[in-house]
């Protein structure tokens, strides 16, 4: 055991010396351990365009082109120019997400510098293998896991972890693939590389496709899609056996009457119209300094009831600046504070030496972090004094120092440096950390700095103060969330209490509530802590992550903001992720909204825009389903009573154009800043069933009285256009209310276009002279649609309270 130790011992010896042959490397490489660069997990082109376009519609589409073209039915293609263009504006989005995706960068590491055959070389990182000496020195970043094999070095992993302080690395330590060194260097071996690297898992990770992942309105739009998906094929087959070989008519009749049956049953604009609505929006919203990576993010947003936001940098300013500082109460350097004394002047001697002090302290360590900015800005008094050796801030350590005159002086986080001595100056720090500043303490100790832990208390000397401000426009945004019944969660890795202090001051209310993230265990606590507290404080990236999870799993719609890379999984499961452009680049790629001004304040414009998006498509919605409901029931009418069904394609599409299409994108982007109420298909269904309901019943009605007194049934398919394309009209002005000037003139342009139509396009539309007994049963049945269709509203309406009621 003991010679195989000492043979390992002489092979990691000889590597560090020597590094790998290239006989080794060319070994590593046949066999695939090479540090390729992991491409991302989304769908390539190819597969884009054939979800796209193979689809199950397109196909029942693609076949009544063939029937169509097969009877020369040329004109009653009309239908086809819609479906082309959901496919392509279909294709269109999810590349461009794709190519957001696939941009996501988090290393960018090139040529590195390797040991190998005993010198070194420069190589491209994806050249390196499994078991290469890395040499790394003060600005690389390491592009593969490993270990420390010699040297030390000072590393800054916050692209990974979220904190912005350095952590010590020396033989031994490991070394994660992202992370940058900050000063010092250090010879690595690579111990993963390529797929197996701690990064190349989170970028495979982070840039997954989440399938199924739709908002409620394209939800609800696609359980219509799949009820009407199941009943057209049995139904378009019966009608054309019916009109075919029962009612034997000719071909070109049974085909086109089949196809206009089965199309009408199709919302086939309405997912056009949310395209292009939600396009729009993303333009308004890109005015706004806000950039939309998934539209569907603008609907999801407008339906958040949880938002769960960081302290800094959200709902405080990134920078820090020094509040105050003090000498130690009860203290090797200062009198108690609290107590009068004769001798201010022996007060602000000491207030002065503890300025002078610091200032020398701080005037060489580095200003790599915010602390150490705000320090170094305040107490910059030039000394004569110079610090012998320095100790950068450590995330380990929690502390930075510097050698005076043989003096080891530190200022960093109480708790670690003052260890079981904290409690006796806990309320002079408290005083400060329970109003949400941040408190640093500075002191002396007899220990060695070596960057690590100290293993003693320090000798207290004062402490410092220091300050995030608010926002500003945090507190107005916060309280216009809270307004709309959005719950606030606030996630940081500060000390709790202070994070709930400078909650409470930005006007959020329920911070009083907060728990320390390190006491939370198991997935049972997380789903309570979710519910009881709206503060977490001390919290790890991977626990943000597991926060966002239990507050779905309670059934939430959760929003997330973040500017990390350490965020970018939590993002990717929030329902909607927001990004402040002024942090790291994967964050933002892998967010659905960018905030390009960093500005939170921007957060109820985009609210806004996605309400006036969700209730303008579902008021507009309704209008596409009342042609579904009325071809879906005339369809199961004519193959009961064996009647021909009277509409055809380009007819169906004529009645569309100016009762549906047309208004429908002009009432899609006006404004609308009302709260969105209820369920997005029975809001729709309630509104089109009592307007599919009156189609039926006055079209029917129309064709069994014709029967019944023998009127000429050529000129009945122009009856029922006419009578179809008023109640259109009337439900177009019910929907289009309140009735503005606009919506009037909008209303009588659509009426004198389908008269244009009618009277000067008829031959394109297959519109005949309609006899006079027709046309007076089509005028009588005209008056009646009216109150039938008030009354039906009625009683829908009466019949969905109830339900509601029943099934709250």
């Amino acid at each position: 055991m003991e010679q195989r130790e000492a043979l390992k011992s002489e092979d990691l010896k000889r590597k560090i010396e020597y590094g790998l042959t290239s006989e080794e490397v060319r070994s590593q490489t046949d066999a695939g351990r090479v540090n390729r660069k992991v491409d991302s997990s989304t769908k390539s082109v190819g597969d884009i365009v054939r979800s796209n376009v193979c689809t199950y519609f397109n196909l029942i589409f693609l076949v009544f082109a063939v029937l169509l073209m097969l009877v020369g039915a040329w004109r009653q293609m009309l239908f086809l120019m819609v479906i082309i263009c959901n496919t392509a504006i279909g294709i269109i989005q999810e590349v461009h997400s794709k190519k957001v995706l696939d941009n996501l960068k988090i290393l960018s590491a090139s040529k590195v510098k390797v040991l190998r055959d005993g010198g070194i070389k420069e190589v491209m990182s994806e050249e390196l293998v499994l078991g290469d000496i890395v040499y790394l020195e003060a600005g690389n970043q390491i592009p593969a896991d490993g270990v420390v094999v010699r040297g030390t070095a000072r590393v800054n992993e916050s692209l990974l972890t979220g904190e912005a302080d350095e952590i010590f690395k020396d033989a031994g330590d490991k070394l994660l693939s992202g992370s940058f060194v900050v000063s010092g260097a250090v010879y690595q071996e690579l111990t993963a590389v390529g797929e197996e690297s701690y990064i190349s898992k989170l970028t495979v990770e982070a840039t997954q496709t989440k399938e199924g992942e739709q908002s409620e309105m394209i939800r609800s739009l696609n359980k219509l899609i799949m009820f009407v998906g199941l009943i057209i094929i049995p139904i378009g087959v019966t009608l054309f056996v019916q009109s075919y070989l029962i009612n034997e008519q000719s071909l070109y009749d049974s085909v086109t009457q089949m196809v206009a049956a089965v199309i009408g049953m199709i919302p086939e604009g309405l997912f056009l119209l949310a395209s292009v609505a939600m396009a729009v929006s993303a333009m308004r919203l890109a005015r706004q300094q806000v950039l939309i990576h998934d539209m569907k993010c603008i609907e999801t947003l407008a339906r958040v009831d949880v938002l769960c936001v960081d302290k800094t940098g959200t709902i405080t300013e990134p920078s820090m600046e020094v509040y105050g500082f003090e000498p130690m109460e009860n203290g090797e350097m200062a009198k108690n504070s609290d107590t009068e004394t004769s001798d201010t002047e022996t007060s602000d001697t000491e207030t002065s030496k503890l300025f002078h002090l610091l200032s020398s302290c701080v005037a060489d360590i580095p200003g790599d972090n915010a602390t150490m900015e705000a320090l170094k800005k305040h107490f910059h008094e030039k000394e004569e004094r110079k610090a012998s050796r320095v100790i950068g801030f450590s995330s380990e350590s929690k502390y930075s120092g510097a050698v005076l005159d043989g003096v080891n002086y530190v200022i960093g986080a109480p708790e670690f440096l003052l260890q079981q001595e904290y409690g006796k100056y806990s309320v002079q720090m408290e005083r400060y950390s329970l109003k949400g500043y941040r408190v640093l303490v500075f002191g002396s100790t007899e220990e060695e700095l070596d960057g690590l832990p100290l293993q003693e208390p320090i000798h207290p000397l004062g402490i410092v103060v220091l300050n995030n401000s608010i926002r500003k426009g945090a507190k107005e945004t916060f309280s216009y969330f809270e307004e709309r019944g959005v719950k606030i969660k606030v996630i940081s890795g500060d000390n709790p209490a202070c994070v709930a202090s400078i909650a409470l001051e930005a006007g959020i209310s329920g911070a009083d509530q907060y728990v320390d993230a390190t006491t939370l265990k198991t997935k049972g606590d997380y789903l309570e802590a979710v519910e009881k507290y709206n503060v977490f404080g001390r919290v790890t990236p991977n626990q943000k992550r597991q926060l966002i999870q239990a507050l779905k799993q309670k059934k939430y719609t959760v929003a997330m903001t973040g500017d990390g890379v350490n965020d970018v999984l939590a993002l990717r499961d929030a329902d909607c992720s927001v990004a402040m452009a002024s942090g790291c680049e994967a964050a933002c790629q892998a967010s659905k909204l960018v905030l390009l001004d960093s500005d939170f304040a921007r957060m109820p414009g985009v609210v806004m825009e996605g309400r006036r998006v969700v209730n303008n498509i579902e008021r507009t919605a309704s209008l596409y389903i009342v042609k579904n409901i009325f071809s879906m029931l005339m369809a199961l009418f004519s193959v009961i009573f064996m009647i021909s069904y009277p509409l055809l394609p380009n007819q169906i599409s004529l009645i569309g154009a100016f009762t549906i299409g047309i208004p429908s994108f002009f009432l899609a982007l006006e404004p609308n800043k009302e709260k969105i109420k209820g369920h997005f298909l029975s809001n729709v269904l309630v509104k089109a069933l009592p307007a599919g309901i009156t189609d039926f019943l006055v079209v029917s009605s129309l064709l069994l009285f014709a029967r019944e007194f023998k009127v000429d049934m050529n000129c009945l398919s122009t009856s029922c256009t006419v009578l179809v394309a008023i109640v259109g009209f009337m439900i177009l002005y019910k929907i289009a209310k309140p009735m503005t000037r606009w919506h009037a003139i909008m209303i009588l342009g659509l009426i004198l276009g389908w008269l244009f139509c009618m009277f000067f396009l008829g031959w394109f539309f297959e519109i005949k002279e309609i006899t006079l007994h027709t046309a007076m049963l089509t005028a009588v049945f005209a008056i009646t649609a009216e109150p039938i269709l008030r009354y039906s509203g009625r009683v829908v309406e009466w019949t969905y309270d109830k339900i509601r009621k029943q099934f709250p």
